[in-house]
């Protein structure tokens, strides 16, 4: 495993981070191998953590922090996101002052750590991003209970306008083959010392149709969500079937290799239920594309 700092945050994280979200943090998925994933990022040598207060109904950051538990947090990072909390039976926007500093409280308790090491703004608009509120981050910062500030969204505009806030550390984006639209975004917000989040860096499979690769229930639930939500990205992921067809590397190894080529992205957040998927996606750190893949990947995003 390979790493790299993440901005001028102080922080160094792995290039590859587990995303503790989705079916992995529903109960449905088992407990056992759950953990057993989360341990097996760590012996693979995975630093970085990111989950957040409403994922999987909000049962995966309590569950993040029972598989994180016995382990030495001084050797981790461990991001957790506010804003957005799931309550009676959906995923409820608040990003007033107190309700941010209420759910990092909370997170702190639900993944047993004494500090958060980056708080990320779950989505919000430009106008959440108040005076007030950013005055509430900082005095969290100040309280010793955040290390990092950040914001994770996927509109363009969002991200550039926090580019420019001073008390940004970090902004996450969806970056993937299919995303290539983001770079100039990303660009400037490591010219502006900000640390870089791939969010989605596999494109949800799309690429390979893993919405067609129906092998158990966790894959049904994938497969809706994505013909549901993201019915273009799997018309447009079709069109790059080739890198499952590539000698040496799966698909998704190809997928991340093209991501962490750029330089300013400081890491790459993967979710995943299945260990070999994991062990698979690990090793894509220090892979090397060979420069007609990666012509091609963009001449076909050019196409798309």
């Amino acid at each position: 495993m390979r790493y790299r700092p993440l901005g001028r945050t102080g922080l160094t994280v792995s290039e590859l981070g587990f995303g503790a979200a989705s079916w992995w943090g529903r109960p449905a998925f088992s407990e056992r191998t759950a953990v057993s994933l989360v341990r097996a990022a760590v012996e693979g040598g995975v630093t970085f953590f990111d989950t957040g207060a409403s994922y999987s109904h909000g049962a995966a950051e309590p569950r993040l922090g029972r598989a994180l538990r016995g382990l030495d947090p001084d050797r981790l990072v461990v991001a957790s996101k506010a804003g957005t909390v799931f309550a009676n039976g959906r995923v409820r926007r608040d990003f007033t002052p107190a309700a941010i500093v209420a759910s990092a409280e909370r997170s702190l308790r639900n993944l047993g750590l004494e500090v958060l090491a980056l708080l990320q703004l779950h989505g919000p608009a430009i106008a959440d991003l108040t005076d007030e509120l950013r005055a509430t981050l900082a005095g969290l910062k100040s309280r010793g209970l955040v290390r990092a500030l950040g914001i994770n969204s996927f509109d363009p505009a969002v991200v550039d306008h926090a580019i420019g806030l001073p008390d940004i550390d970090a902004v996450m984006v969806d970056y993937n083959v299919l995303r290539l639209e983001r770079e100039p975004l990303i660009a400037r917000a490591a010219a502006a010392g900000k640390g870089v989040l791939a969010g989605m860096p596999l494109a949800m499979g799309h690429t390979g149709l893993q919405v067609a690769k129906i092998r158990a229930p966790r894959d049904v639930w994938y497969a809706a969500r994505g013909l549901v939500r993201h019915r273009d990205e799997v018309v447009r992921g079709a069109r790059f079937g080739f890198l499952n067809r590539l000698d040496g590397l799966t698909g998704a190894q190809a997928a991340l290799a093209y991501v962490l080529a750029n330089p300013h992205v400081a890491c790459a957040v993967i979710g995943t239920t299945r260990p070999t998927h994991l062990a698979q996606n690990l090793a894509a750190s220090g892979m090397v594309l060979p420069e007609a893949v990666t012509a091609r990947i963009r001449a076909t995003s050019t196409d798309a």
